[in-house]
């Protein structure tokens, strides 16, 4: 007899608090339940999900605080809890082994507060490169049907970076991402980061984010898009930065940042919105040229038919993709089931 491996309840109008999903066990791999009207707090019930790879609530009214329970559950890989009321500090987990596979932490659009959870960020062990891990094969997460038939369901990241979609048909091993955008978060971003070598992108724009960006995150150089904008940062644009030869976005617009922008093969390449609002920052691609005897705040030059409001670039959750039996990057079908 077949078992249930995914629920896909997306995009519906379902009203009313979660169900006790994995109440009796079950073989779920992937819960998907994205754009409904559920209520009330996520359901302990999922404890009993022992394989669970996905799950995604994002676009609900979900009101609970940081589940961090969840990080029991040693095969999850993606958890989006994106556009919810999420609300509170980020608390660590109570067991040893604490998120252990999770490579898709999205947390944006919540209100969330306190402290960036650096304890948390040290679970993640999937998101730190080991020295023999850079050969390794890639794999595909890819949830079998016991079907008859010749059918998958395969997990794919939808991404949206400064207004242009990017659709990754399949999530490997190597997508790695960190969004904690649009919340209340206070205090600095921690050095800690920087351990977490297989980063691919990383999100902690529109919080309250103070002191310095850490020269230790130029250590991520896996890293492809970074965007920092809409905080209350200060000081210099580390050097150290321009060491991330992948780093094709970058955000550090409206902050407080001063001093000359660092230049470097990537960092020539980004331009202005890339740091607008900084109004003591100055060198190329801004117009205000570095003076070591200027302190004064000059308002800069906005480039022809470039706005000086900057929405920055958001990573909206994962979106699961239904295929039979079609090779994947040639034709993609999204079904409801």
């Amino acid at each position: 007899m077949a078992s249930l491996t995914v629920l896909d309840l997306r995009r519906n109008n379902f009203i009313g608090n979660l169900p006790p999903l994995c109440a009796q066990g079950t073989s779920l791999s992937t819960i998907v339940v994205n754009g409904n009207r559920f209520e009330g707090p996520v359901p302990v019930s999922l404890l009993k999900c022992n394989v669970l790879e996905v799950l995604d609530v994002r676009n609900n009214a979900i009101n609970d605080t940081f589940p961090a329970w969840l990080g029991t559950l040693q095969e999850l890989q993606v958890l989006i809890l994106t556009s919810n009321k999420f609300h509170g500090p980020i608390s660590t987990c109570q067991t040893k082994l604490c998120f252990p596979n999770l490579q898709i932490f999205y947390l944006s659009r919540n209100d969330f507060s306190g402290s960036l959870p650096a304890k948390v960020f040290g679970n993640f062990k999937a998101m730190i490169k080991l020295d023999d891990e850079d050969t390794r094969e890639i794999k595909y997460m890819e949830s079998k049907s016991n079907l008859s038939f010749d059918t998958s369901y395969e997990d794919s990241v939808s991404l949206v970076i400064k207004g242009h979609d990017i659709e990754l048909q399949r999530i490997s091993t190597i997508t790695t991402t960190i969004d904690l955008s649009s919340n209340h978060f206070e205090g600095v971003i921690p050095e800690t980061l920087k351990d977490l070598s297989a980063l691919w992108l990383l999100n902690l724009s529109h919080n309250n984010l103070i002191g310095h960006i850490p020269m230790e995150l130029g250590q991520l150089n896996t890293l492809e898009a970074l965007d920092l904008s809409w905080n209350r940062l200060t000081g210099k644009i580390p050097q150290e930065l321009t060491r991330i030869n992948f780093l094709a976005v970058l955000n550090l617009s409206q902050n407080h940042l001063v001093g000359p922008i660092p230049q470097g093969p990537q960092f020539n390449t980004f331009g202005y919105d890339s740091y607008g609002g900084n109004l003591d920052l100055c060198g190329l691609p801004l117009s205000k040229q570095c003076e070591t005897s200027d302190s004064s705040h000059v308002p800069q030059q906005e480039d022809e038919g470039e706005s000086y409001f900057f929405s920055g670039f958001t990573w909206e959750s994962v979106v699961i993709g239904y295929s039979c039996g079609l090779v994947v990057g040639t034709f993609h079908v999204e079904s409801h089931v």
